[in-house]
């Protein structure tokens, strides 16, 4: 096991102390685990600290990581917590299934899907992972493993999908694939001169497409304001049924001193990028690699933004002030003068998750990446949160390094629900500087034994 277990965006604290699942398990199963000792780490692909538990230690569940049965029949599958979303690729691409979400890298592990209620291009269509997830099984420090379903312990279900982590660790889940014709997808790319447009084409972009994502040219100016690219894809109806979970072609083999994506870097990156992407004329093409997950094809990309990290800053609004409250933000970030490298604007549908603290909700989301250039930054991240919890909007805790206790809880006022489920022998630095610090009135944890 790793030493150090680190966020992706290098900008919170690591965790240097490991346990493996095994010991774990007997610990907990012996009643011995203390008060905020344990907080299960998937794959390290969280930007913050919702996987850091540095007062206490985390649990490398990538051991954990056999797939234990799939019925190509019902396409439901039942695997460990810690095998990754490659490997179920991989695994069903042959009998005609893809999972019905995933999010934008394929090397987070079922278990980090579940806790952080991935959702992807397609929310429009499918909602969330949470909303496939049938079952699973989840230890907890009473040293009993609760099954949980919408049936089942319906509380802790729902706790624990978008739980980040909080509620115990979860051995194994059932959840249901999707039947395509293959794995890759014909994309269209068009392009369109502002927000304005965007807006007036998203809906329809939603209604005719499996999956739907805009790029921005946040650092756009004057006229130019707003413009981009629309991306809209489905599944090929011919090609290989082989989705290969080869690793990244590319890697970034040390970390640069300083950050790479600068400003003149960005310019000419989103010049390039709109260009190529937008001259091509009808559907292209491309493979769910590079249609799902384009930066896995570069080993340890966010080393680029230099040794002090990155923020990853993804907010929700409602339908209904999101041609308010999106172009806002995008002034904000150029009037601060901060690029965003990846710009992504997308629509969320109506589909419910069945978790309790799901991101998603039906409004348009925007996900901006800045390097971390200290208090400059962290002033941008919270005008930021500032214009999208005054248009009703969320920030999204699963990504999140820094939101304040105040901002949390108007993105989820509901989190004590949570904190009243919480296993008490697992804590998150992100909860700790959150929730913990908000008055929480007194809870009967006795349903969270069912």
């Amino acid at each position: 096991m790793s030493s150090v277990y680190r966020s992706f965006g290098m900008t919170v604290p690591a965790t240097g102390r490991a346990i493996a699942p095994a010991d774990a398990i007997a610990m907990m199963k012996q009643g011995k685990a203390g008060n905020g000792a344990l907080l299960a780490y998937g794959n390290g692909r969280s930007y913050g600290d919702t996987c850091q538990n540095t007062a206490g230690g985390v649990i490398d569940m990538r051991t954990m990581n056999r797939i234990l049965a799939f019925d190509p029949g019902s396409g439901v599958m039942e695997a460990e917590a810690g095998v990754l979303l490659s490997d179920v690729i991989a695994h069903v691409a042959p009998y005609g299934f893809f999972p019905p979400v995933v999010p934008g890298t394929q090397f987070v592990t079922l278990g980090g899907a579940i806790a952080n209620d991935v959702h992807g291009k397609n929310h429009h269509r499918r909602g969330t992972f949470g909303c496939h997830v049938l079952s699973f099984s989840l230890l907890r420090s009473d040293g009993r493993i609760h099954e949980c379903s919408a049936n089942e312990n319906p509380h802790l279900f729902a706790a624990t999908i978008g739980g980040m982590g909080l509620t115990g660790i979860v051995l194994s889940a059932r959840f249901t694939l999707m039947k395509v014709p293959s794995p890759d997808v014909t994309e269209n790319a068009a392009r369109f001169r502002d927000l304005a447009e965007f807006f007036d084409l998203a809906e329809a972009a939603d209604t005719a497409n499996e999956y739907a994502v805009a790029w921005i040219d946040q650092l756009a100016r004057g006229r130019a304001s707003g413009r981009g690219l629309l991306m809209t894809g489905n599944h090929a109806g011919t090609g290989s049924r082989a989705a290969t979970s080869a690793g990244p072609r590319l890697a970034v083999p040390f970390q640069p001193p300083v950050n790479v994506l600068n400003r003149p870097f960005l310019k000419l990156f989103n010049a390039a990028y709109r260009w190529k992407k937008g001259r091509a004329s009808g559907p292209q093409d491309a493979t769910c690699q590079s249609f799902f997950f384009p930066l896995d094809g570069v080993r340890n990309w966010n080393r680029l933004y230099g040794p002090k990290g990155l923020f990853q800053h993804q907010i929700v609004v409602p339908e209904e002030a999101a041609r308010r409250a999106v172009p806002a933000l995008l002034a904000a970030a150029r009037a601060a003068g901060q690029g965003s490298f990846l710009t992504v604007l997308k629509r969320f549908g109506g589909q419910r998750s069945p978790g309790l603290l799901s991101f998603p909700r039906p409004g348009y989301t925007l996900t901006l990446d800045f390097p971390n250039r200290g208090a400059r930054t962290r002033a941008l991240l919270d005008r930021l949160d500032a214009i999208t919890v005054e248009a009703g909007g969320a920030v999204n805790p699963y990504k999140d390094a820094r939101m304040s206790a105040d901002v949390f809880e108007a993105s989820f006022p509901q989190w004590r629900e949570l904190e009243a489920l919480r296993d008490p022998a697992f804590l998150s630095d992100f909860w700790r500087r959150t929730a913990l610090k908000l008055p929480v009135e007194r809870h009967d944890r006795a349903r969270a034994a069912e």
